[in-house]
């Protein structure tokens, strides 16, 4: 059949020993489920004659029994195409290069591919002149090894045959509990003896070498102690190619070595601080050298691997070292090399016809604020509620309402919800859209991504965000809080500059908005311009394109008892309208009386229950008033004119906009704030103290009963073991295995 046909042929493109095991299998599931045999699968088997075993595909092939989720001849198809296989129906190349142009790729689209293969003639590697094979051993060592380590070796091996093909195979351990230094200096002292330093090697086989340090108790991946190197070795191409390819990616090779056949063994410096980013770094090695030519033997991947040893004879070819620390001096260094060189950097503008054509900004998301596409920082000490005003944000932008008193277009927006379970961050939007009292016609139109425990570094977050987001259509990304995917230290522009430009690929890649907030430096804020109060590098003053600041008001006793007042008449009002509406005395002007108010509410309300409710109402009224805080909203935007202070009263859970703050002066003078502390009601220390955890307790609870210990330490901006402290002082708070809860009355 012609399907099978062309399965077959395509096989001929894809090399088994190049694969991995679970590659392997893929292969012969997706031939089963297009109908081949298993016959098939054992002939393209056996071209791997160092793994090959009778019988064993038409074992694993009788286990294939099928899933929902198949796998089909497209990993085959796959497969093909990353070894070169091209469809007679794909868009031809017409491109060609002058003989001036360089073979260094050009075209950024082809990710990463920076070298024209076709244009590769190659790179002469030279056999040593004078054979110095003790030398050669040396000369390896000590650009590979530092003395002290401990390496495993194999220098002989056993006749491993498979029908007619016939190959040499390490035997499986070899020698594992001699340092380099040793062996250096053993070769010395006996003039280059290796058989006396080493044990007398099999000349059919050649020798091999684990290229990074052991424990001495094993040669596994897990008795591995340093993971700095990786091997990159290829046969698809002549040696003189790979030696030019390797050369011009710039790969950083501590030593590259002719392994006496059809490959050169690259010790690639690697420099991982465990096995996971050693992993990570080989997969982003092989991709880019993949990408250029060199199709890579994946099982090279393990770091216990062995590589060919120089210094050694493989029948009567010599394995000899070729160079060493060629290229990139160190891991870091080339791959910033390669991500210059992929940077897909647009080109430069010519402004010929600048003046032909109307310019387009983007569409303001925040009117007068924020473009769509452009970033937003919001800071603020704790105890601001930042949060709070970020999830008022996305509401706001979800139902086309005002925020802050600035409106907002209507669209999508995606709440990174990093510090909340999903249930809390639920009941915190149902509180807040209560609260505001508008309704939730377009609460569709927001998304919550709940990362909490499952949180990256923003530079590992920002691709899947990415990926995830591209469909959806969001004109907003809000993200709190950014501490818990902050990479670096946040006093380093460099490492912040690195860290920021997570948003602009978000930014740009969805073209929306990014907001996010962060914490205030540390000190008094009510001298420093807007731009210079954020924690850390001064990165986060310049990278945003609009900047607001939250500054606490210092409030007096009048003003608190004046809250009071108001929250009283509040509550008056909305019960007598609850219990009584058709009760029309009350005046605009007597809603802002508390006598007024009360003489109303007696002479509205008979019930002796009903008024016992509405006192307890009143109570709760006048304590969350005096737990309010107040605010000053500034801000430093980039294309907007600078915008007027706007003060606002932060009531659990939303910030309630009111102008008669805007009298308040921000004081920098110790003697004023010291004024201010007496003001409140010459409160002490402790008094304070009690008060401020009762108020964080009841502002993170949000309805439960009880609160981890954490959140509270990081809602007040102190340690965990001063927060204890303040529990134990404070009697009406207990803590059970880091939960903390309200003891009952």
């Amino acid at each position: 059949m012609e399907n099978k046909l062309d399965l077959i042929e395509l096989l001929e493109f894809v090399d088994p020993a190049a694969l991995d095991y679970q590659e392997w299998v893929n292969v012969g599931m997706a031939l089963k489920h297009e109908g081949y045999t298993a016959n098939d699968w054992e002939e393209w088997s056996q071209k791997d004659s160092s793994r090959y075993h009778d019988g064993e595909c038409e074992k694993k092939w009788n286990s294939f029994q099928g899933t929902g989720s198949p796998v089909t001849g497209a990993t085959i198809t796959q497969l093909a195409k990353e070894n070169g296989w091209r469809s007679q129906w794909e868009d031809a190349d017409d491109s060609f290069l002058d003989w001036n142009d360089s073979f260094i790729a050009t075209d950024v689209n082809k990710g990463y591919k920076l070298i024209n293969t076709d244009w590769v003639m190659g790179q002469d590697i030279h056999e040593p002149k004078f054979w110095n094979p003790s030398q050669q051993i040396i000369d390896y060592l000590e650009a590979v090894f530092n003395p002290g380590d401990i390496i495993g070796y194999v220098n002989d091996g056993y006749l491993h045959t498979n029908g007619e093909v016939e190959k040499w195979i390490p035997k499986s351990t070899g020698v594992y509990t001699k340092t380099a230094g040793d062996i250096i200096q053993g070769l010395r002292n006996t003039n280059g003896d290796i058989g006396a330093v080493m044990g007398d090697p099999n000349i059919n086989t050649g020798a091999w070498i684990r290229f990074n340090p052991l424990d001495g108790e094993g040669v596994k991946n897990t008795n591995v102690t340093e993971f700095k190197y990786a091997l990159v070795e290829s046969d698809n191409m002549s040696i003189e190619q790979q030696n030019e390819i390797i050369r011009e990616l710039e790969l950083p090779v501590v030593a590259l070595t002719y392994s006496g056949s059809k490959s050169l063994h690259a010790i690639v410096k690697v420099d991982a601080v465990n096995y996971p980013q050693y992993q990570e770094r080989v997969d982003y090695l092989y991709k880019i050298v993949e990408k250029n030519g060199l199709k890579v033997d994946k099982q090279n991947k393990n770091p216990s691997r062995l590589s060919r040893l120089p210094g050694f004879m493989r029948g009567d070819k010599k394995q000899f070292l070729i160079d060493t620390n060629i290229g990139k001096s160190s891991w870091e260094e080339w791959e910033e090399y390669i991500e210059d060189m992929n940077d897909n950097l647009p080109d430069p503008e010519n402004l010929s016809d600048l003046f032909d054509k109307p310019i387009e900004l983007a569409p303001e998301l925040i009117k007068g604020m924020l473009r769509q596409g452009h970033k937003m920082l919001i800071a603020g000490p704790s105890k601001a509620g930042k949060s709070f005003s970020l999830i008022q944000l996305a509401i706001a932008i979800a139902e086309g309402r005002k925020w802050f008193g600035f409106d907002c277009v209507k669209g999508k927006v995606l709440y990174v919800n990093l510090e909340l379970d999903a249930n809390s961050a639920k009941m915190r939007f149902a509180e807040i859209y209560n609260k505001l009292g508008q309704g939730h016609a377009n609460v569709h139109n927001i998304d919550v991504w709940n990362l909490r425990g499952k949180t990256s570094p923003m530079d590992k977050l920002a691709p899947k965000l990415i990926r995830r987001s591209q469909k959806e259509g969001y004109i907003a990304v809000i993200i709190d809080p950014i501490y818990k995917v902050l990479t670096g230290d946040e006093n380093s522009a460099h490492e912040m500059a690195n860290f920021t430009n997570q948003f602009d690929k978000i930014a740009t890649e969805l073209n929306c908005s990014v907001i996010y907030c962060h914490h205030h430096s540390k000190g008094s804020q009510s001298g420093k311009n807007s731009m210079d109060r954020s924690s850390g590098s001064g990165v986060f003053a310049r990278d945003p394109d609009a900047i607001l600041d939250l500054i606490e008001l210092p409030i007096t006793e009048d003003r608190y008892v004046q809250l009071e007042n108001q929250a009283v008449c509040d509550t008056y009002n909305a019960a007598i309208k609850t219990y009584n509406p058709t009760y029309k005395d009350v005046s605009s002007d007597d809603t802002f009386s508390v006598k007024q108010m009360s003489y109303h509410l007696m002479s509205a309300i008979k019930s002796q229950e009903v008024l016992s409710i509405i006192e307890n109402n009143r109570k709760k009224a006048v304590e969350l008033a005096r737990q309010a805080s107040a605010w000053r909203l500034e801000g430093t935007l980039r294309e907007f004119p600078k915008m007027k202070s706007i003060n606002a009263w932060f009531k659990y859970p939303i910030h309630v906009l009111d102008d008669s703050l805007g009298d308040i002066s921000l004081e920098d003078d110790p003697k004023e704030k010291w004024k201010k502390g007496v003001q409140k009601s010459n409160e002490s220390r402790s008094e304070k103290v009690s008060k401020e955890l009762e108020e964080a307790f009841n502002i993170l609870v949000a309805g439960e009963t009880s609160i981890d210990v954490g959140q509270v330490a990081d809602y007040l901006d102190i340690s965990k073991s001063a927060l204890y402290k303040r529990i134990k002082k404070h009697e009406k708070f207990e803590v059970v295995d880091g939960i903390m809860t309200k003891k009952e009355d």
